[in-house]
């Protein structure tokens, strides 16, 4: 019943198999992967050497282990986040529980259907990993014990999300608190991975032996813990009610509570209005602030800050206080989290409205696009921008306890540039896509989708190039794709422990005169700033405007095209 003659199972897997999608990202997948093994292939094996233990092989099978890890980890997320939110939004839950499937039933067929197409991608690139065994240096265990490590991972992401399906109403919400406590455990995984790469039969036995129980508790908690809220639902009864009494649900509320009308809560969630609004006032903006951003509840809200700060407070001890020159790390965290929480807010700005079918009466009032757009951005970049500076206190805290620090005045400024910058791309390219989509969920998909292409991506590619390709001449020019990302802009300004006198010897060692000085910092690190600065300005402008013409011409954002 769970899963040969399971119809929630049948459906699913009939539905996402069938569609073209599936078949196109399993090409793009293996192409992907074959040029990674095609262009990192060891150059100096002309012929096969069985007896020989060579490095490159090593490396070359992590990195091809790493990078299907770190892959499987994003899309976990994106295939089960949805499976239960998708039934809530199409009105079909309280049908489903009302059937005489079982809720286990119910939420093994959710979650092997979401995994299924995952499953589909990590076994077809077995193949192509084999052929790296010839070479030597890799055991046929080995391999194994990776894969068995990555499928563990992976179905223990998967429940993850279907969990946080369960939680929320919005399937924009459950993936962002998914992705929020998936992504410390995959960092976690791949530290454990490349600590233990000298000792391989520890990571070996830690393998096989601890990690597959240590993922079935977690995922069976997890799984028993979804059934138990299917089988008692508290989100039922609703009676199409799709508005949250915030009232009600900070009085019930365990941990964190929103207070409205209080500092610094007023300040991404301000209270609703009781009065008229004043002369030119903008509807959008005071709409969307006051009664549609946190019209579904704060539940999201309450655990992205939780999490947020719970993991802020190691890496802020670490990153800022006993290695301060390693605050580009901690730069890149704040970074992540502005990542992960900021789209949500803007992703749904347009699509919300399609989907209630308002889009087309908004487009005929007296508002104009410039009023609509800067609305539905400014709200969505307030809420994101100020739960991310939520985590910038600690870096004003170590300005101020350190006195190290006071001698790198310039590189706070730069980070608070990058992440305000980040905050700014995010919420436009959130917009961006809701005004091209017509589903919150496609646009948010394809947001964090541009997004990593824009900052991971490069970095990836400069990583390879660096690694396989040194002395390649086109090596540089790879090199300077990584304007494109924040972590890159992060990394040229680290923070210098020593006095400032060391500091300026150092860099006269590295730029080679004068000349190569600007108000103390090396030339290179502001040529990259300042190249990632002007590409993420003319970036947002042009999307900005980009939305403004289509806006202009309504009946290309109208649903008569939909």
């Amino acid at each position: 019943m769970y899963l040969f003659e399971n119809p929630v199972l049948q459906r699913e897997l009939l539905v996402n198999l069938r569609m073209p999608r599936a078949f196109l990202l399993l090409l793009t997948y293996q192409l992907l992967l074959a040029a990674v093994v095609y262009f990192a292939w060891p150059k100096d094996n002309i012929r096969l050497d069985l007896t020989a233990n060579p490095e490159s092989t090593r490396q070359l099978v992590n990195l091809f282990f790493l990078g299907q890890y770190i892959l499987a980890s994003l899309m976990a997320p994106s295939f089960a986040a949805g499976a239960v939110t998708g039934e809530k939004e199409r009105k079909t839950y309280e049908m489903l529980l009302a059937s005489p499937l079982q809720p286990q039933a119910i939420v093994m067929g959710k979650l092997v259907a979401a995994l299924t197409h995952l499953a589909i991608l990590i076994f077809a690139s077995l193949p192509i990993v084999m052929l790296c065994l010839p070479l030597g240096g890799v055991s046929f265990y080995e391999v194994l014990a990776a894969y068995l490590a990555l499928i563990c991972s992976v179905i223990t992401f998967g429940m993850i999300s279907v969990w946080c399906g369960s939680l929320f109403k919005r399937t924009s919400a459950s993936l962002v608190v998914s992705y929020l406590l998936i992504l410390p455990l995959a960092i976690i995984g791949v530290l454990f991975w490349q600590a233990l790469e000298a000792r391989g039969e520890t990571r070996f036995n830690l393998t096989v032996v601890v990690l597959p129980g240590m993922a079935a508790a977690l995922s069976i908690t997890l799984f028993y813990l979804t059934c138990s809220r299917m089988l008692y639902p508290p989100d039922m009864g609703s009676e199409g009610k799709e508005v949250v009494d915030l009232d009600q649900e900070a009085a019930e509320a365990i941990g964190l509570v929103i207070q409205r009308d209080q500092f610094p809560d007023r300040l991404f969630a301000p209270p609703k209005r009781e009065t008229l609004m004043d002369d030119h006032t903008n509807p959008i903006y005071d709409k969307e602030m006051r009664s549609e951003i946190f019209g579904q509840g704060t539940l999201m809200l309450r655990l992205a800050i939780q999490i947020s700060m719970i993991l802020a407070i190691p890496l802020m001890a670490v990153f800022l206080y006993i290695y301060g020159s390693m605050a580009p790390w901690y730069i890149s965290y704040v970074c992540v989290f502005n990542i992960l929480v900021g789209p949500v807010f803007s992703a749904g700005s347009v699509t919300s409205e399609r989907e209630r079918q308002t889009l087309d009466l908004l487009l005929t009032t007296i508002i104009t696009p410039w009023q609509f757009l800067w609305g539905k951005l400014i709200s969505g970049l307030r809420v994101s921008s100020v739960l991310t500076s939520f985590l910038l206190w600690p870096l004003v805290l170590a300005l101020i306890m350190v006195p190290e620090y006071w001698s790198n005045i310039p590189t706070i400024v730069a980070y608070l540039m990058i992440v305000g910058l980040t905050c700014l791309t995010t919420a436009i390219l959130a917009l961006f896509c809701s005004t091209v989509f017509q589903k919150t969920g496609t646009s948010l998909i394809v947001t964090y989708t541009v997004i990593l292409l824009l900052y991971a991506a490069p970095l990836a590619g400069s990583f390879f190039a660096r690694n396989y390709f040194p002395d390649s001449p086109a090596t540089p020019y790879v090199e300077y794709t990584t304007i494109t990302s924040p972590f890159a802009a992060a990394f040229q300004f680290p923070i210098y422990m020593d006095d400032l006198s060391e500091q300026q010897s150092n860099w006269k060692k590295a730029d080679s005169g004068e000349e190569g000085q600007v108000m103390g910092y090396p030339l290179s690190d502001l040529r990259h700033f300042t190249g990632y600065f002007f590409f993420t300005v003319l970036l947002n402008l042009l999307l900005f405007q980009l939305m403004i013409w289509l806006f202009g011409s309504r009946w290309r954002v109208s649903m008569s095209t939909g």
